[in-house]
């Protein structure tokens, strides 16, 4: 079966606000106050909990990796206590995934959030079933950009990996898909934009309800 599986953050999802948000919390914490800014350091959201943290700390003038781990899992808790509180689905994705599903597409998730928050998430918006797999940060000892995760998330979809594409918004989802050997298509309305077009993707879009033609394009 022809399948497309996507990434969460920044593609699904503009999670940024609340995450930015879950850092934030510890670095109130340790009284530190606000040191991330939910517009400005979007980017580094999607690149995870830890990356945020190692931002705002080296605000702080250096970056010690043993805090960074004692604060992660605080930050994972603020995190799923307002998971929900701004982040919305970008437009027209529920409409493009209805689309490719009634198209004859699988579809899944693979994400770098953990496991556990992604399933919270997705069923908190209201979409879990419209995915066949979720795939998290800690279903497998490896995470994106590892294409391990990748691969399992179109198994349990039920799918084929040489008729199956990635959607993302990121370096990471462009080396997965060429550890993978499949294609990848990088949405522009992240906030790394256009600049997007630098990693080398078989093909960007500007807004999902171009995807389902570009599906048919790319994996037939």
């Amino acid at each position: 079966m022809r399948t497309v599986i996507f990434d969460l953050d920044g593609t699904l999802a503009d999670t940024s606000a609340d995450l930015i948000a879950a850092a934030n919390a510890c670095f109130r914490g340790i009284g530190a106050g606000d040191l991330l800014d939910p517009v400005a350091d979007a980017l580094t959201a999607f690149h995870g909990g830890r990356a945020m943290l190692r931002l705002g700390f080296s605000r702080l003038g250096a970056v010690s990796e043993a805090e960074v781990d004692r604060q992660y899992p605080l930050l994972l808790t603020a995190y799923e206590e307002g998971i929900d509180r701004e982040t919305r689905l970008y437009p027209g994705a529920v409409e493009a995934v209805e689309s490719l599903r009634a198209a004859g597409f699988a579809t899944g998730i693979c994400t770098n959030k953990p496991e556990r928050l992604a399933e919270i998430l997705m069923a908190r918006l209201g979409v879990r079933g419209l995915f066949d797999s979720l795939v998290g940060a800690d279903t497998l000892p490896v995470r994106k950009p590892d294409p391990a995760p990748y691969r399992l998330s179109v198994e349990r979809a039920g799918g084929a990996l040489g008729r199956s594409m990635l959607v993302g918004d990121t370096d990471t989802d462009r080396k997965t898909a060429t550890a993978a050997g499949v294609p990848v298509a990088l949405v522009t309305f992240g906030p790394a934009g256009r600049g997007v077009a630098d990693f080398a993707p078989e093909a960007t879009f500007d807004a999902f309800h171009e995807l389902p033609l570009l599906a048919e394009k790319l994996i037939g």
